[in-house]
């Protein structure tokens, strides 16, 4: 029996609860007034699509005090999340922002846990150019990536612990498609991961309120050292 996607898919459909569920995609636990004012809906109207994506699966909350958190319920969301943008239609702010907001994001963002933009792009591009990650040569339209030897090796390197296996079923590479560039970013537990260790040797830097990051003076040498990224400060990527 096939699995019923009308499910998830009528609770994504609807506008306040998509809005919602972008707002969640920075990976962080928000509480319901945070995302009411992200989605732009009362505090009752975000508390009853709070309650559907809850009963749906959606989303998970925790209770803190007097407050309630509420973040995606697994990775694979945000993965859903991530390819329908890629899927709908174009929009020329995409193609041309014209806020500083917007272009932030395209440069460099988190997708959830990983990077994602053309920093996440670029990384992606590079760690295939080195043999890093392989897409396996028969399933060209494969969604996971394969780590080679040299790609084990140099995590560990990078001080990234490289996971035996998958999490719940959660791959440890896989490629993700970005919805701003088109093409394929690190997303998995490696992706999680890298992410979690280029904010810890502060490579990028988190913008508060918000999906974006920022690639430090720092972080623009380690990249051009190991993985011969050039980034510049109007966050474009090439090759060194």
């Amino acid at each position: 029996m096939e699995a019923n996607i009308a499910v998830p898919a009528a609770l994504i459909a609807d506008p306040g609860r998509a809005s919602i569920l972008m707002a969640l995609m920075d990976g962080r636990a928000h509480p319901a007034s945070t995302l009411a004012y992200a989605a732009n809906l009362s505090p009752q109207a975000a508390s009853n699509h709070l309650a559907k994506l809850l009963d749906g699966g959606m989303v998970l909350v925790e209770d803190e005090g007097r407050h309630r958190y509420y973040r995606l319920a697994r990775p694979e969301i945000a993965v859903a999340l991530e390819a329908l943008q890629a899927l709908a239609p174009p929009i020329r702010a995409i193609d041309e922002p014209r806020s500083t907001d917007a272009r932030r994001l395209r440069a460099a963002r988190s997708c959830y846990d990983h990077l994602a933009g053309r920093l996440g792009v670029a990384i992606a591009q590079a760690m295939e150019a080195r043999g890093l990650l392989a897409v396996p040569a028969n399933e060209p339209t494969s969604k996971l990536y394969g780590l080679t030897e040299a790609g084990a090796e140099w995590f560990a390197g990078f001080g990234i612990a490289v996971p035996a296996g998958g999490s719940r079923g959660r791959p440890a590479a896989r490629r993700c498609l970005d919805w701003t560039e088109r093409r394929h970013h690190l997303s998995g537990l490696l992706g999680a991961a890298l992410l979690n260790r280029l904010v810890e040797l502060g490579w990028v830097i988190r913008v508060p309120g918000s999906r974006s990051v920022t690639v430090t003076p720092a972080g623009s040498e380690g990249l051009r050292r190991c993985l011969g990224i050039e980034w510049d400060l109007a966050g474009v990527a090439r090759a060194a």
